[in-house]
């Protein structure tokens, strides 16, 4: 696929309707900065899912697979409600085949790491979330190349979905079963370390962000702006905060409790933008990445700023419902444990039992009137 002939078939709709990618992509053509991104993205996935693996609890995952709602809800969410959302903005916004790649892997990836950090913020329940993001990650080693070939369909005549490298995804989504596995063994054998290493994971996610921004912004320079179109902008808008939506309305279906709700929203619709960037810099040309790189930062950026109006919001607004449940509920605690004690205070009338000096215990005879 040389770069001569691309143009033409990738950005063939390279108008603001079109929604091109495909612009950009010399400045990746330099081999020394293209293989330095490369070496930067496989590192920054290895220690996310490294970061993942010290998450889960084999305790935890025996539960959740004996009564496995998180496993069906990552299913519903992430390769249901996720994939076809990314398939029906890319049609409405009449995106070519570049950017509707982009649009679709980026729908078909796992949950992230975000999530998990979020759901801290908004008192959700943590180990649905890790249960969610981890099912999410196993499952998409079969699931995220099947929804790939089926909503490429719409595409099946443009060069580019008929070279999708659907083997290259699978072996890529295939390498981070090593990380997550060490990082399970980890949190058994070594539970500090593994914490250690969860928050430098979360940390490695902003860090690495910013890097290729700053990146992708240097070698594209003025291009950057004019080689993504409105559409795609609109699309990593909408897109997660279609997602959270989704995610909500999911949990409600199934009739979960708030903090469950407010869970499953934040992991549909953060999406594993590291593992989606990994596999568009590590299995397409490096003629075309340059436009389709951007469209993963993107959406880190603005499912990051929406969800964390998500936390603000909570903070402001839904803090205090959750403290007063709370209390309600500690408050019925202790009028149950009050009612017992008078009640075991009841029925031993027969004596009562006085301490004095030096440990000497008193019987004192107690009187009951016939």
């Amino acid at each position: 696929m040389a770069g001569s002939e691309q143009p033409p078939t990738a950005g063939g709709g390279g108008g603001p309707d079109g929604g091109s990618l495909a612009g950009g992509g010399d400045a990746f053509g330099d081999r020394s900065l293209n293989q330095g991104l490369s070496v930067l993205v496989g590192l920054a996935l290895c220690v996310t899912m490294l970061g993942l693996g010290c998450a889960v609890e084999l305790g935890q995952l025996g539960q959740q697979l004996r009564r496995p709602v998180g496993l069906l809800l990552a299913l519903l969410g992430q390769f249901v409600a996720m994939p076809l959302l990314a398939f029906l903005l890319a049609l409405i916004f009449a995106l070519d085949e570049v950017a509707a790649v982009a649009v679709l892997l980026c729908g078909c990836c796992p949950g992230g790491n975000l999530s998990n950090l979020m759901s801290v913020l908004v008192d959700g329940d943590m180990n649905l979330s890790i249960i969610m993001t981890a099912s999410s990650t196993l499952l998409a080693l079969f699931l995220m190349p099947l929804c790939l070939w089926v909503y490429s369909r719409h595409w099946i005549n443009t060069t580019l979905v008929q070279l999708l490298p659907l083997g290259a995804v699978s072996l890529t989504l295939g390498s981070t079963l090593l990380p997550i596995g060490l990082g399970v063994l980890i949190r058994y054998r070594h539970p500090r370390a593994a914490d250690l290493l969860v928050k430098i994971s979360l940390w490695s996610l902003l860090v690495t962000l910013v890097i290729l921004f700053i990146l992708t912004g240097t070698m594209l320079g003025p291009d950057l702006i004019a080689h993504i179109p409105a559409s795609v902008y609109a699309i990593a808008v909408l897109m997660p905060l279609a997602g959270y939506a989704l995610g909500y309305g999911l949990a409600t279906v199934f009739k979960m409790p708030p903090h469950c709700r407010r869970t499953v929203s934040l992991e549909t619709g953060c999406q594993n933008v590291q593992l989606c960037t990994a596999i568009l810099k590590l299995t397409f040309p490096p003629e075309l990445i340059g436009g389709m790189y951007m469209f993963p930062l993107l959406y880190a950026l603005f499912q990051s700023a929406e969800a964390g109006l998500f936390v603000l919001a909570y903070k402001m607004y839904g803090r205090d419902s959750y403290k007063q449940d709370t209390l309600g509920e500690e408050e019925d605690t202790d009028i149950s444990y009050k009612k017992l004690k008078e009640e075991e205070v009841a029925d031993t009338s027969y004596g009562t039992v006085t301490t004095e000096e030096h440990n000497s215990i008193q019987m004192e005879p107690t009187q009951t009137a016939l």
